[in-house]
């Protein structure tokens, strides 16, 4: 079986539970680290699924690196390679697809409900679950491209994730790890101060509070998502 290549674009927002989840059921994964220069392949013939993670940038920077992933993501679709999207990664996906990314009407930072929707597809990628605690950290939101189908929303932000075939966006972080969030709100100090009147923005100490027992809630939805995804990939 060809390796699942996963997209990082910035040195803190790696794979994640994404990996373990892997890891755990034995699949082969190829970190493309595009915050360090490696190149994007010309299309998706050498893997089994696509992975893409988070990143502080915006789709719609100018950037030849996301012009190619866009172009990637489309060449996996058309060949029926599952693709996978958190956060910038579902923004991709939208983007890649016709739809649009823009401003969110507020910041979303920290830990916060998403409701699943009420609808064939949604219990199908999340058949226990009617609602869990998800991580957030984005200002921007994506469109749904025509043929998706809208299985999480967040009081925040409507367009929480959305599905096609075997195909799976998030706009929340269900990846999360305490050492990730831990670096996470290092780095994003002054976003959260500057943010912080903000109902949608927690400051670090919530994000830190009762870490554990919330990471284990928002393992257990990814990986009835995970689940959901990896029965799509190429066994060839």
């Amino acid at each position: 079986m060809k390796p699942v290549y996963i997209f990082r674009h910035s040195p803190t927002e790696g794979a994640g539970h994404f990996a373990t989840f892997l890891d755990r059921h034995r699949i082969a994964h190829r970190l493309v680290r595009i915050d360090a220069g490696d190149s994007v392949p010309a299309d998706a013939g050498d893997c089994a699924g696509l992975a893409f993670m988070g990143g502080p940038m915006s789709v719609n920077d100018d950037l030849p690196w996301i012009r190619d992933e866009l172009a990637l993501i489309r060449d996996a679709v058309r060949h029926k390679l599952p693709v996978i999207g958190h956060c910038l990664g579902g923004q991709l996906m939208s983007k890649a697809l016709g739809g649009s990314v823009s401003r969110n009407a507020v910041k979303e930072i920290g830990w916060g409900k998403v409701k699943v929707g009420d609808n064939a597809e949604a219990r199908a990628w999340l058949p226990d679950t009617s609602e869990f605690l998800s991580f957030h950290w984005h200002g921007e939101t994506f469109s749904l491209p025509a043929g998706t189908t809208p299985i999480l929303a967040s009081p925040y932000c409507t367009n929480q994730a959305w599905v096609m075939g075997p195909h799976l966006a998030m706009q929340c972080h269900v990846e999360m790890t305490a050492d990730m969030i831990r670096s996470w709100c290092a780095a994003g100090a002054d976003e959260i101060a500057a943010h912080a009147e903000q109902p949608s923005v927690q400051r670090e100490a919530a994000m830190l509070q009762d870490l554990a027992p919330r990471l284990a809630q928002l393992h257990a939805a990814a990986e009835q998502l995970y689940s959901r995804w990896i029965v799509g990939l190429s066994r060839t």
